[in-house]
């Protein structure tokens, strides 16, 4: 038996809780306390399970002695020093498995509101206002669908779209990833070909803003937008300035630059915001992606999981 204590900052499915504690573990749970008073005692624990709440920098890392692992139910890992982690030791766990599968359909459903005009015909019926032309759609079938990022999300997205008829491509800078659902193709050429770009890549130095005005501009043809992976990926200014010259034909939003570290608010607004919150040509939900019923119980799962197989591999007879 397992006599790890283990501090959840952030509340999970109770399922996390119960199956370590029936393993010997010792969890305990603080989803209040601000960071100073979480560093005062992360002394006594051997393993962290969070979300977004507290960043876990370098300095909270060298005043953790005996962590043993982070582990984060979800797929980022933006809001923790890695290469302090590294350093000290400190395995690092996330559970991209658990919530692919519902980030992919939320992708889907976003593009095919956007393409079909489905929020805003069915608010003008309900306004009383029946327009058949002025609402017509676009068909997937026959449209080159561009991802980048071919990990577990972007992976998940071409197989959703295996059945739609439309031509998946993706970069990714590992090479030799293509298979079945999509072709590994350069920046270049998807920049060329796709008729629909979806994001699927973590937040770093390399990627944030990657999606600015250069990169709309090397866009050969008017192109819909997708973005469920983070929100500084993207230059909301320029961003709004292709929606506004048309090269952007309509943007599925789940994450903003304007989010705070935690993800559950945002900061305060400014005017490329306020366009985009205004325009009918985009579609804004709040990080909801990959946020189901039952991700929630596989991003539990799948963290349990890998803390017991850490206990059991590399942490055996600590």
């Amino acid at each position: 038996m397992n006599s790890g204590k283990i501090l959840q900052l952030d509340r999970n499915h109770p399922l996390i809780a119960e199956e370590l504690s029936a393993r010997g573990f010792q969890i305990y749970d603080d989803f209040s306390s601000n960071y100073d008073e979480v560093l005062k005692k992360i002394n006594d624990f051997d393993g962290i399970i969070i979300r977004s709440r507290i960043p876990l920098d370098e300095n909270f890392l060298e005043n953790a002695p005996h962590l043993k692992f982070i582990a984060r139910v979800g797929a980022g890992m933006e809001n923790i020093d890695t290469g302090a982690a590294g350093r000290l030791g400190i395995a690092l766990l996330n559970a991209p498995e658990g919530n692919r599968d519902a980030l992919a359909e939320h992708v889907l459903g976003m593009l095919l509101t956007l393409m079909n005009r489905l929020i805003i015909s069915s608010s003008e019926v309900k306004n009383g206002i029946w327009l058949r032309e002025e609402n017509r759609g676009e068909e997937l079938l026959g449209k080159t669908f561009g991802i980048i990022g071919y990990g577990n999300m972007g992976k998940a997205t071409a197989k959703r779209l295996s059945g739609f008829g439309c031509e998946v491509i993706f970069h990714d800078i590992v090479s030799g990833l293509g298979d079945r659902f999509a072709k590994q193709v350069s920046l270049e050429e998807l920049q060329n070909q796709a008729d629909i770009l979806s994001l699927h890549i973590p937040l770093s130095a390399e990627t944030r803003y990657l999606i600015n005005e250069e990169f709309i501009r090397k866009m050969q043809k008017p192109f819909y937008f997708i973005n469920t992976a983070r929100g500084e990926n993207v230059n909301t200014a320029d961003l709004a300035s292709g929606i506004q010259s048309g090269k952007i034909k309509g943007a599925a939003l789940d994450v903003l630059e304007y989010e705070k570290s935690s993800f559950e608010n945002l900061k305060a607004a400014d005017e490329n915001l306020q366009f985009l919150l205004d325009s009918k040509k985009v579609i804004i939900t709040p990080h909801i992606a990959g946020w189901t019923r039952e991700s929630k119980e596989k991003l539990a799962k799948v963290i349990v999981e890998k803390i017991l197989k850490l206990y059991s591999g590399t942490l055996a007879g600590d």
